[in-house]
């Protein structure tokens, strides 16, 4: 009898919502269980409000102190589950499920090399260690969009892990200006993204344009969940809002460089445009373009963006 579950999620929050549809299947299959989530803040505050969910612990393994002793404490604070499982592949992640007190614990892991979508590999991955066929649905979350007064278009050009997913500033606001009588934009990113988003604020402003805000670090993750829920029309990097949109289907235009949007686009959401140059030294899934020239990225105009809107 499963009563107890344990479930560590990733740490982006991209990630984190591409597991919804696997979880989702879990507390289907046991719909009595209470569950114990851990992740870091901002994957965890993405989970408020879904059922089961009885405790949220966050990972802060690696404020103060010895991490792995810090990893220890948090396994103990879980205390004793009939089912444990982990959403991560790191030594960190098998390191701390080794000390949770479960009947049953699983760490994630690839069960194929082939290209597939990474919310298949999650669902993959819980069908085959628990012995269930369920198809993976929609991704969740449980969020009220917000009602914004006009047709809105959200733009978001960060993305956590990197600048090599970053489209240009110049080429955003290009867009923007060209939507912006048949749109209100609001303009998101997360707190090291303020600088990206004032330099799109700043051109807008000198292009005349007034029917704008700026919510680039003052949001928090239910609140940034709520208004890209409730847009018209969202552009973006490869990033965890993304992801945000894919749940709630809003229309999205997704620019894609140096990652496998084959593996981490929108799942399941019929309104995604995918823009990408599909050149040769891509995907190269780097951080920063290796070869110096950001061509993947640099490539894409906004020209581009406004014609698939079009069409």
């Amino acid at each position: 009898m499963i009563k107890k579950i344990f479930i560590e999620i990733p740490t982006w929050l991209g990630d984190a919502i591409m597991t919804s549809p696997a979880i989702e299947n879990i507390i289907k299959t046991y719909p009595d269980a209470k569950i114990t989530l851990l992740g870091s803040f901002v994957s965890t505050q993405a989970f408020k409000n879904f059922k089961n969910i009885e405790k949220v612990i966050i990972d802060d393994s690696k404020k103060s102190g010895n991490r792995y002793i810090n990893l220890i404490k948090i396994a103990k604070s879980v205390g004793k589950v009939d089912l444990a499982i982990s959403f991560r592949r790191s030594l960190s992640s098998k390191f701390m499920m080794f000390f949770i007190d479960a009947k049953k614990k699983f760490n994630y892991r690839r069960l194929t090399k082939k290209e597939i979508h990474q919310v298949l590999r999650y669902n993959d991955f819980v069908n085959k260690v628990l012995n269930l066929d369920n198809k993976a649905g929609d991704l969740k979350l449980y969020f009220k969009p917000f009602a914004y007064t006009k047709p809105t278009l959200g733009i978001n050009p960060g993305a956590t892990y990197g600048s090599a997913k970053r489209w240009y500033p110049e080429e955003f606001a290009k867009v923007a200006i060209a939507l912006s009588k048949k749109y209100d934009i609001v303009i998101f990113g997360g707190p090291a993204e303020t600088d990206i988003a004032k330099d799109i604020e700043n051109e807008l402003i000198s292009n005349g344009i007034t029917n704008y805000q700026n919510l680039a670090g003052k949001t928090s993750i239910p609140e940034l969940i709520e208004h890209i829920a409730g847009l018209e029309l969202f552009i973006t990097n490869d990033s965890g809002p993304m992801h945000v949109a894919a749940a709630y289907k809003v229309k999205t235009v997704a620019i894609f460089g140096p990652t496998k949007f084959t593996e981490t686009n929108q799942w399941n959401n019929p309104n995604e445009i995918i823009i990408t140059k599909n050149l040769e030294c891509a995907p190269c899934m780097k951080r920063k373009c290796p070869l110096g020239h950001h061509n993947c990225m640099k490539l894409i105009k906004a020209e581009d963006v406004l014609k698939k809107i079009k069409e």
